[in-house]
C-alpha cells in the first residue's frame, strides 16, 4: 500500500517524528503540485492516524470475535468441526469480492466516505449477530451468511486506506502510517483475545459481539463527528472525475491491461499475494502447532507474546523506512529492503522451526517470524502507491483479493499436509518456498517509479 511528492523542510519539526505532513499551496500549482495540495496539514494528520489506529484495532477485534466465540456457538448450536469451518470461511470468501470495488471507489469519490460508511455496516452487523443467531431455526445459514457480509464490507477498508494514503500523505511518511495501521491490527487481535477470555466465561459469547459492536459504533460516531462531518470531495478527486477521457484514469480492461505488463506492478501483486498467504497460513495453523508440540504450554503465553513484539516491530518498520527516504536512499532500495525482512529474515526463523526445540526457543523463533513479517507494510504493502498513486486503492484491492484467495488454498493445503505427512516441517518448508519466491520476484523486478498514466496523459 508514488507520485514524487517532495518533504521540504518540515521533516525537522514534530519533534523529529515521522509524522510530518506538508501543505502546498492551491494557486500557480505545476503539475506535480496539484497531486500535491490535498496532503494533510500536520494537526489534522495526527488526528486521521489516531483515529485510523483504533479504527484497524476494532475492525480485527470484529473480524476475530466469530473465531474466538465459535467453539462456544458450536456447542450451543450443535456445529461440527465441517459446519465451524464453513461459518468461519465464509468471511474470506467475501472478503475477495469488494476488494476492487471498494478501491476504486475510494479513488474517486474519497476514501474517507468509503471507510465510514463500511464501519457503520460491519459494526451493525457484529452487534446483530446475536440476535441473528437466535431468530429462527436456521441458525447455520444466518451465521454464515452473516460472516459472508462481514467479509464483503471489511473488503474495503484497506483498499481505501491505500487510496487515502496516497492522496493524503507525502512519500516517504506512507511507510510509517500504513505500518502503524499494521500495528492496530496486532493490537485488534490482541483486544480480541483478552476480552474474549473475560466475557465469554461470565457473560457468554453474546457479550462479546455487542461489546465490539458498540465499542465500534462509538468509534464510527466520533469518526463522523470530528472528520467526516461536513467533509467536501478533495479537488484532486474531483478533478479526477471531471476531466476528459484523455487524462482521465479508467478502469477498462485496455489500461488495466496496459498497467499489468509493467513487471513493477505484477511483481508487486505476486510479492503480495505469496505475503499474505503465508500469514494467513501461520495465524491459521500455529496455535495447533503449539498445542500438539507442546501440549503442557500455556495457551496465553504462544498466542499473546508473537503478537505483543509485532506491535513494535511493525511501527519500527515504517519509521526505519521513513529515516531511510529521508536520508537520500532510493524508494525502490528501500521497499526491498523492507521486504527482504518481512520475507527473507522471517522464514529463516520459520525453517529453525523444523527441528526439535525447545518451547521458549519455539515461542522466540515464531515471535521473531512473525514480528519481521509486518516490514512488509513499508514493501510491498506501501509500493503500490510508489507505482500506482491515481488507483492506488484499486490496484491494492486487486491485490488483497489475491492475497486472500491465495491464503485460502495455502492453508487448506497445510492442513492437508499435516494430514498426511504427519510432519510439520513440510508446512514450515512450504511456507519458506513461497516467501522465497516471491520475494525472489520482487528483489529483481520491483521498482518504485510511477507507472500509472504516464502513456495516457
Amino acid at each position: 500500500m508514488a507520485d514524487k511528492h517532495t518533504s521540504g523542510d518540515g521533516s525537522e519539526d514534530f519533534n523529529g517524528s515521522p509524522l510530518v505532513v506538508e501543505v502546498y499551496p492551491a494557486n500557480g500549482l505545476t503539475e506535480e503540485g496539484k497531486e500535491d495540495q490535498n496532503l494533510w496539514p500536520r494537526p489534522l494528520a495526527r488526528k486521521w492516524i489516531l483515529m485510523l489506529f483504533i479504527g484497524t484495532c476494532l475492525l480485527y477485534c470484529s473480524r476475530m470475535a466469530m473465531p474466538i466465540c465459535a467453539v462456544s456457538m458450536a456447542t450451543s448450536f450443535h456445529w461440527s468441526k465441517i459446519d465451524s469451518g464453513l461459518v468461519l470461511g465464509g468471511f474470506f470468501w467475501g472478503y475477495c469480492f469488494t476488494q476492487i470495488l471498494g478501491g476504486h471507489a475510494s479513488d474517486k469519490v474519497g476514501g474517507e466516505r468509503v471507510l465510514f460508511i463500511s464501519t457503520v455496516s460491519w459494526t451493525l452487523i457484529t452487534a446483530g449477530t446475536p440476535l441473528l443467531a437466535h431468530l429462527g431455526s436456521h441458525t447455520f445459514a444466518l451465521m454464515t451468511i452473516a460472516r459472508f457480509l462481514m467479509g464483503v464490507l471489511q473488503g474495503v477498508f484497506f483498499p481505501s486506506l491505500a487510496s487515502l494514503c496516497s492522496q493524503r500523505v507525502v512519500e516517504e511518511e506512507r511507510g510509517f502510517l500504513m505500518s502503524t495501521m499494521n500495528s492496530g491490527s496486532n493490537l485488534g487481535i490482541l483486544l480480541a483475545g483478552g476480552l474474549g477470555s473475560l466475557l465469554l466465561d461470565q457473560y457468554g459469547w453474546e457479550s462479546m459481539f455487542y461489546s465490539i459492536g458498540f465499542l465500534s459504533g462509538l468509534w464510527a460516531l466520533i469518526f463522523w463527528l470530528c472528520l467526516i462531518k461536513g467533509l467536501e470531495v478533495a479537488p484532486k478527486q474531483m478533478e479526477t472525475m471531471e476531466t476528459s477521457n484523455d487524462t482521465q484514469w479508467s478502469l477498462s480492461r485496455t489500461l488495466w491491461l496496459s498497467l499489468f505488463k509493467e513487471p513493477p506492478v505484477w511483481a508487486m501483486v505476486f510479492s503480495h499475494m505469496c505475503s499474505c498467504s503465508t500469514f494467513y497460513t501461520l495465524l491459521s495453523w500455529l496455535p495447533t502447532y503449539f498445542k500438539e508440540s507442546y501440549p503442557d504450554a500455556m495457551g496465553s503465553v504462544y498466542n499473546v507474546i508473537p503478537w505483543l513484539v509485532a506491535i513494535p516491530s511493525a511501527l519500527a518498520g515504517g519509521y526505519i523506512s521513513g529515516v531511510l527516504i529521508d536520508q537520500g536512499y532510493n524508494v525502490g532500495l528501500v521497499r526491498k529492503i523492507m521486504q527482504f525482512f518481512s520475507m527473507g529474515a522471517s522464514s529463516v526463523f520459520i525453517m529453525l522451526l523444523s527441528g526439535a526445540v525447545s518451547f521458549p526457543s519455539a515461542v522466540i523463533f515464531v515471535s521473531a517470524a512473525i514480528g519481521l513479517s509486518t516490514f512488509s507494510s513499508s514493501g510491498v504493502g506501501v509500493n503500490v502507491q510508489d507505482l500506482c498513486p491515481s488507483c492506488a486503492g484499486a490496484i491494492y484491492g486487486f491485490m488483497n483479493m489475491m492475497g486472500a484467495f491465495m491464503g485460502v488454498v495455502l492453508v487448506s493445503v497445510s492442513g492437508y499436509l499435516i494430514e498426511v505427512t504427519l510432519s510439520w516441517t513440510t508446512v514450515f518448508s512450504l511456507i519458506t518456498l513461497v516467501n522465497a519466491t516471491g520475494l525472489g520476484i520482487f528483489l529483481i523486478f520491483g521498482e518504485a517509479r510511477r507507472v500509472d498514466l504516464l502513456d495516457y496523459k
